[in-house]
């Protein structure tokens, strides 16, 4: 087998949430799932079809799916299942490089004499998720990862698709523009302006008229895309580049001490997952969704890298602070926050000392307690009494 070959996997479980409620309650099997309530975290292909999606006010989703199975979200259950999945990747080849909870890239390209092709690997990945997990994956198989992550896209649900070599481009050319990564709305609409709406029309334009739509950075990385242009090796071991946690408040409104309240606690959790991890962080980032559904995300570089919880949470507020008129006018759906340009932490960690005299020591000692006993040991009072929903943990952008 020849690395020009297509040898690349990209596997991703279909409709994870959902699917994870309808294997653990066969109530809900072939039934239209949504889970989350105020909004949409995940939906089933049941759901889909009716038009929800993602994201969605949980008011919008149900006025197009009256008669969809409203369930929380269980984040123990669906983690569980997302080990499992992975044990069964890291079994299959030791070259595995997870994106999310649900999908990763599995190169395959050195198993061929020990395991088959490609295609027979991945059918055989399929069939284990299915039988030990009780999960649906859909593999897309190709010579790069771009091209494989599009082939499972295309693939979905519950499906497997190989891009041969020799038709990389066939293939490509015919699908909308919105397959390429980092075609968003805006990008989109740039492109359907000047009547470009196919991946091969995008590859026709050439790069110097895709800079001067899009801008040098875009421009380039498109024009590669749509040439099937993608080096980049299936790395393992790879550390997040960020760490974060978002929150859905659903429409509200929301008054400002409760808002405060929520990013305080998710500056609480992802503080205590750095140390944990043993990172330490530079940049502080606050995202936030109107209820209109316009994002905006602001950042703030500290001095120095830190996990101290309150140092960042000094930051996110003054971020939340410039957005204060905004939230007023628009009203707010979901926050997050999230600390990238991420170090090791080499430092020390102190003791807990058995006296607390100022503010710093309290920070510390507030630390130590919730990484030793959890998140859940210690609340904050403004918090308590109040539905604050589940936490879901805030992925990289990109890797």
């Amino acid at each position: 087998m020849f690395v020009s070959d297509a040898h690349i996997l990209h596997a991703d479980l279909d409709a994870f949430y959902a699917s994870v409620e309808q294997r653990d309650d066969p109530r809900l099997r072939g039934r239209p799932v949504i889970v989350g309530g105020g909004v949409v975290l995940a939906c089933s292909y049941e759901a889909k079809r009716r038009g929800v999606r993602t994201a969605m006010g949980g008011r919008q989703a149900r006025a197009l799916c009256p008669d969809a199975v409203v369930v929380p979200p269980r984040m123990s259950a669906y983690s569980a299942a997302s080990k499992a999945v992975f044990a069964i990747f890291r079994d299959t080849t030791p070259v595995v490089e997870g994106l999310s909870i649900d999908e990763a890239f599995l190169d395959v390209g050195g198993l061929y004499r020990i395991a088959g092709a490609p295609m027979d690997i991945a059918e055989r990945l399929r069939q284990r998720v299915r039988a030990e997990v009780g999960l649906a994956i859909t593999v897309g198989v190709a010579r790069t990862k771009f091209l494989a992550k599009v082939a499972s896209g295309v693939a979905k649900p519950d499906g497997l698709l190989l891009v041969p070599p020799d038709e990389e481009l066939a293939f490509l050319h015919r699908l909308p523009v919105e397959r390429l990564w980092g075609v968003g709305k805006v990008t989109a609409a740039k492109l359907h302006a000047h009547r470009v709406s196919t991946v091969g029309q995008v590859a026709r334009l050439g790069e110097a008229t895709l800079v001067s739509l899009l801008g040098e950075g875009q421009g380039r990385h498109l024009h590669a895309l749509a040439h099937n242009r993608d080096p980049r090796p299936v790395v393992v071991g790879r550390r997040r580049r960020s760490i974060g946690a978002q929150r859905a408040l659903g429409r509200g409104p929301h008054p400002q001490a409760f808002v405060e309240a929520v990013l305080a606690d998710l500056v609480d959790r992802v503080s205590r997952r750095m140390r944990a991890a043993g990172r330490t962080g530079r940049t502080v980032v606050l995202r936030l969704r109107f209820a209109d559904f316009a994002r905006v995300t602001r950042s703030h570089t500290l001095v120095r890298p830190t996990s101290h919880t309150q140092t960042l949470l000094d930051a996110v507020r003054r971020l939340h602070s410039a957005s204060v008129s905004d939230i007023a006018k628009r009203g707010l759906t979901l926050v997050g926050i999230a600390v990238s340009n991420l170090d090791d932490d080499g430092s020390l960690q102190l003791e807990l000392p058995f006296e607390v005299t100022s503010g710093a020591e309290l920070d510390s000692a507030l630390d130590k307690v919730r990484d030793r006993f959890g998140s859940a040991a210690l609340t904050r009072a403004s918090l308590l009494g109040r539905g604050q929903g589940p936490t879901v943990p805030l992925l990289p952008d990109s890797t």
